[in-house]
């Protein structure tokens, strides 16, 4: 895929604080800013067919929904995200009374691959670096969300008031075409209530909003099934602020040198301004149940497990457990959470697990942490920012 160039620095801009928004109860209409609950439409779409009937009515359906300022949650590859008009400030604003999500949070920008790319990306950005403009051609469309200055067309909500914007092109084919057809930009964080396990089914999105959004695409089990990267390219180093699908070693080889922002920082619950990206430092995640993060070689595993749940009488505890590992004897609940040995299995699997041990009443979740290499960091961070640990 061609990239446009475009000349000249990086721009700074001032912070600005962003506006408050409606209150965190608060429910929107379609189109109409009431404030009232929505009969929320499942529309199934088959990735493989998208000319049929179904999916075209389906498609065209909530793309009007979307530019008409209403909410629709839309798959990607990653996992369920909850869309509006980037562009809408209303709209996107109804994205955070749904979530409950705070204003310091910003939001990632979802485009497609249109005639020519820069007429989407032209009301988004003001500048592309050299060194986006090379992950661009390896990674996009695909899992990878890059920060870059703004144009004043992108509302503070968006932002959270910062001067970067997080902006990436899904690979969904669903996705995709559900963008073009609206012909806006979509502003699309996941489909969940605000900190709660992400989405990677049409099912998942309707457990936490039903009723609190117009529309969900229902095109069956995302395919990483952790978030995308975001990445600041306009640094030097450039800086990862949230491994994703994308991982550091692949950034580092298509694009330049690269290292982790904060990386094994707690984090942050309570920050004192505007987040600099999405994802960042903030309890994310979670599950209902306690989630305890276990830290151990394999071979070991097995028997620091036996030791967590020995320690749990009362609770009902539940395990996701790879492959290789045999479940202790005080575990009720087991989740086949795939083989250590097969990171993308353990990512694709991993909010799918943490919900149905939720479903089966766990109050504890005990779960292995993998070696934090390639996909693995991506995984244990979203552990580490659910997670009470123990290590070994």
């Amino acid at each position: 895929m061609s990239i446009p160039g475009r000349g000249g620095a990086v721009t700074a801009r001032l912070f600005r604080k962003p506006k408050r928004l409606r209150g965190r109860h608060e429910t929107q209409g379609a189109a109409n800013g009431e404030n009232r609950s929505v009969k929320t439409l499942r529309l199934t779409v088959d990735p493989a067919h998208l000319d049929a009937v179904q999916a075209r009515e389906a498609l065209g359906r909530a793309a009007a929904i979307l530019r008409g300022g209403g909410l629709v949650a839309l798959p990607t590859e990653t996992v369920y995200g909850l869309g509006a008009n980037a562009l809408d400030a209303a709209a996107v604003e109804r994205i955070f009374a749904a979530k409950q999500r705070p204003a310091w949070d910003p939001i990632i920008v979802h485009i497609a691959a249109l005639e020519r790319l820069d007429t989407m990306l032209d009301g988004l950005v003001q500048e592309i670096p050299a060194a986006a403009r090379r992950l661009m051609k390896v990674f996009w469309p695909g899992p990878l969300t890059l920060l870059l200055p703004r144009t004043a067309a992108v509302p503070d909500v968006v932002t959270a008031g910062r001067p970067l914007v997080g902006v990436r092109m899904p690979a969904h084919p669903v996705a995709a075409e559900l963008i073009r057809r609206a012909g806006v930009p979509v502003a699309a964080p996941s489909a969940n209530t605000f900190g709660r396990i992400s989405p990677t089914t049409a099912a998942h999105v309707l457990q936490d909003l039903d009723g609190r959004i117009d529309a969900v695409v229902d095109a069956g089990p995302t395919v990483h099934g952790v978030e995308s990267t975001v990445l600041d390219p306009c640094q030097s180093p450039m800086v990862i602020y949230r491994p994703g699908a994308v991982t550091e070693e692949q950034i580092r080889e298509a694009g330049g040198e690269v290292k982790l922002f904060r990386d094994g920082a707690e984090p942050i619950t309570r920050p004192r301004e505007a987040l600099a990206s999405p994802g960042l430092g903030m309890r994310h995640y979670a599950p209902k149940a306690r989630l305890v993060l276990v830290t151990a070689s394999l071979s070991r595993m097995e028997q620091r497990l036996a030791e967590a749940a020995s320690k749990l009488s009362g609770e009902r505890v539940g395990i996701m457990l790879p492959a290789e590992v045999n479940a202790p004897v005080e575990c009720t609940e087991i989740y086949p959470w795939g083989s250590w040995a097969a990171p993308d299995e353990l990512a694709r699997n991993l909010y799918a697990g943490l919900r149905a041990l939720d479903e089966r009443g766990c109050t504890v979740i005990l779960c292995p942490a993998p070696p934090a290499e390639g996909l693995g960091a991506a995984i244990r961070d979203r552990l580490r920012k659910a997670a009470h640990p123990i290590r070994d």
